[in-house]
């Protein structure tokens, strides 16, 4: 009897206190660290990387907070940015897949002279692929979003570029294996480094220039430290791009209880690269203005002019389907997927 009684007791008790942690399970909140290579006064950081913690944080009521880790502030450099994700350093990153070279190949089809068409057509297309025909890309890690900025400029400091034979010998920052690959077929001596090297290399003289888009420029100090800016008008193809990812540690994913996941869920995915490409193609009119503002020579290459720009770079396209068939993949319809997805969105973005 007294053995049933103190039974009794200690379930009771039990009852009583479990009540609260089951409760306190329900309400289960969760801090996320955020880490990338982006400054913290840059466009990039402020209005996307901010504005989808911000969005996250409010649909979950609060419950999913973030800590934010920008200009690599957790420590490590940018090319260990994905590897922070897969090994739980950060829990979330963003990052550019080209900067470990040849690790993410089939996303590489993107960057590809003359490829993409707009930043949020192209972010569309690039999620749409991965998610048909290179799912086990990123399979160390949770994709949030995949996306592209928006068209690439040529920035240069003493010499204008007008034409592919101004690019020869021009030592010129590149930020990917295919963009480093399109600068030596257009003439140019390709520098590889992270973006937050080129104040100092521009600074010391050690590159003549940089391939970045516009929105970036203020953040990087290009609108400063160059005074001749070559962009390529829309209608005959934008120069190249670069992929990025927007990716989770898969082991805090799978932790989160499952409403929680459904609010990720709801901010990752197709409809959130497409935004993210389009908010970073934003920023391009604020960058341009910034070079504008303090009387730099911006100059547009020509539809015609860009004809011999995309001569020179053909091989790009062979060589890249080449080196997915060699890697067991089939590179020409890859190639052909890719396209076919970016006019595809690029038709609904206009429609």
């Amino acid at each position: 009897m007294i053995q049933r009684r103190t039974l009794l007791k200690s379930g009771a008790a039990a009852a009583v206190l479990g009540a609260p942690v089951l409760s306190g399970f329900a309400q289960q909140s969760v801090t996320l660290k955020f880490s990338t290579f982006m400054a913290p006064q840059s466009n990039v950081w402020l209005n996307m990387h901010k504005a989808w913690m911000d969005k996250v944080t409010a649909d979950s009521g609060g419950r999913i907070k973030f800590e934010g880790y920008p200009a690599m502030q957790l420590g490590g450099s940018p090319v260990q940015l994905y590897d922070q994700a897969k090994d739980g350093v950060a829990d979330v990153v963003w990052t550019l897949p080209g900067n470990t070279a040849g690790r993410f190949p089939r996303v590489e089809v993107f960057e590809l002279p003359f490829m993409m068409s707009n930043a949020e057509a192209t972010s569309k297309a690039y999620w749409e692929y991965v998610q048909t025909v290179a799912p086990d890309e990123f399979k160390d890690t949770h994709p949030i979003a995949l996306q592209v900025h928006g068209p690439g400029v040529i920035h240069t400091v003493d010499k204008p570029v007008k034409s592919v034979a101004d690019m020869k010998g021009l030592k010129l920052r590149a930020p990917t294996r295919q963009v480093t690959k399109l600068l030596a077929a257009l003439g140019s001596v390709p520098v590889g480094m992270p973006l937050p090297g080129i104040p100092d290399a521009l600074s010391k003289g050690t590159i003549a220039g940089c391939v970045i888009p516009w929105e970036v420029v203020p953040a990087v100090k290009v609108n400063e430290l160059t005074k001749y800016h070559a962009e390529f008008d829309p209608a005959g193809g934008a120069l190249y791009t670069t992929t990025f990812v927007m990716t989770m540690n898969k082991a805090k994913y799978d932790s989160l209880p499952p409403d929680l996941k459904k609010i990720i869920d709801a901010n990752s995915g197709m409809a959130t690269s497409g935004w993210l490409g389009k908010v970073q193609q934003g920023g391009d009119v604020a960058g341009r203005k910034s070079a504008a503002d303090r009387g730099n020579t911006i100059f547009t290459v020509s539809p015609e002019a860009a004809q011999e720009f995309r001569r020179r770079s053909r091989m790009l396209e062979v060589e890249w389907v080449e080196d997915m068939n060699k890697r067991g993949f089939d590179g020409k319809k890859l190639l052909e997927t890719a396209r076919a997805l970016i006019e595809k969105h690029t038709r609904s973005t206009k429609a």
